[in-house]
């Protein structure tokens, strides 16, 4: 007779014992199927198997006798894995100083359940939904109370990475804030998230940080300032911003050498408020003249053709580029390699975008602590992505060093 087929290093014959009574996938699968018996049995034989090893001697064995300690019957636990609820019996000991490494005093849930709470948290599921979700697919009844706190455990480590040490150089950094509503003081409040993002000498982007206020201000971000100087922070080359009122100066008073820009597309966006929709392509057409200009003289006289065109409809758009333009023109100073970085990438809008869609599920956060929890686990999850450079960026990192050449030697 053929020898039958070991699977994976178990007996065929164990898997045809398991499998003896199975007629449908809810016999292996479901509620109380052969797997979660398999977990139980195997769960208690390596309980067993640990408290042998704490006494010393095997279960029966006559050389026990005396020895000061001995098995004392069984606890029931009801264990949480990642994809069931087992209850298992627990041996005990008669002097109580048997403590399992497997299933540890007070421990109701094995590694793999809290990872994927977490991971269907991160990704935009609200503790009703994953309550749900775990009840629907697993059979898993658990309390919103708990999901909460394993999803609070998380905060130790945003407070780590919060602190973490930084690259002593960055050739450009985004600063900007997207506005989420958090309930404070009993009342629904729009807050500002602010957040960093640095591109390293290498081309790979980090997230260099996230703070939450009430308003987004220049007085704020000079914490934020002396907080990345604290953290290892030395230069950074180019700074993107938005048209905040004094923020440049902000940025100037902790990074003195820092070349401060104003991000195109705020403007863009501002400026394009103002305009009806039927209109929106035209003007947005003839703001290109501006910021694809070759030359920042080139770019004035585009605007000053925008405002003799359009200032009679939208006086506003350009008095805004009047009112950055001395932030806007450190753009035209350098050449299309790092313009890429600094405009098409347009890093921080992305980032943005992916935050939104997994806060878009809730009307608002009921502290900052919660808000800071599911936007530090998108971040987490954002950056995984982010693994390689632009493809560019060997011909922007030419034209840095020759822009930049003794900043950068000194941050090597």
């Amino acid at each position: 007779m053929a020898k039958k087929r070991e699977h994976s290093g178990i007996p065929a014959d164990l898997l045809d014992e398991l499998l003896k009574d199975y007629e449908k996938p809810e016999d292996l699968l479901g509620k109380d199927g052969i797997f979660d018996q398999l977990k139980k049995a195997v769960m208690e034989r390596a309980l067993g198997a640990e408290l042998t090893e704490h006494l010393g001697y095997e279960e029966g064995d006559p050389s026990g006798k005396g020895s000061g300690n001995s098995r004392n019957g069984y606890g029931k636990k009801r264990v949480t894995t990642d994809s069931s609820q087992v209850e298992i019996e627990v041996p005990r000991d008669r002097e109580g100083s048997f403590e399992p490494r497997l299933v540890r005093k007070r421990q109701t849930r094995l590694p793999g359940f809290d990872e994927k709470v977490i991971s269907m948290y991160a990704r935009g599921m609200t503790v009703r939904e994953i309550q749900g979700h775990l009840e629907e697919l697993y059979g898993i009844g658990v309390s919103p109370d708990l999901i909460s706190r394993v999803t609070s455990e998380v905060l130790d480590e945003v407070k780590a990475w919060q602190s973490r040490p930084l690259e002593r150089l960055y050739m450009v950094v985004f600063f900007d804030a997207l506005r989420v509503k958090i309930r404070d003081e009993g009342v629904v409040r729009n807050k500002a998230v602010y957040l960093a993002l640095g591109v390293r000498t290498d081309g790979t982007k980090e997230i260099l940080g996230l703070w939450i206020e009430q308003n987004e201000g220049a007085k704020f971000w000079l914490l934020v300032m002396n907080e990345l100087k604290n953290r290892g922070v030395d230069d950074i080359l180019i700074a993107v911003v938005d048209g905040l009122k004094g923020f440049p100066e902000t940025i100037n008073t902790t990074f003195p050498k820092t070349r401060v820009q104003t991000c195109i597309v705020h403007l863009l966006r501002h400026s394009l408020k103002f305009v009806g929709f039927k209109e929106r392509r035209q003007v947005a057409g003839a703001l290109k003249a501006i910021y694809q200009a070759p030359t920042a003289e080139a770019a004035e006289e585009g605007l000053s053709e925008f405002e003799s065109t359009w200032d009679d409809r939208y006086p506003a758009i350009g008095r805004s580029w009047r009112r950055n333009w001395e932030h806007v023109i450190p753009f035209f100073d350098f050449p299309p390699d790092i313009r890429r970085v600094i405009y098409t990438t347009n890093a921080i809008e992305s980032l943005h975008s992916s935050i939104r869609k997994v806060i878009k599920n809730r009307g608002h956060f009921p502290n900052d602590e919660a808000a800071t929890k599911l936007i530090y686990l998108a971040l987490r999850n954002i950056e995984k992505k982010w693994i390689m450079p632009a493809r560019t960026w060997k011909e922007a990192l030419n034209q840095f060093a020759v822009l930049f050449e003794d900043r950068l030697n000194a941050g090597a």
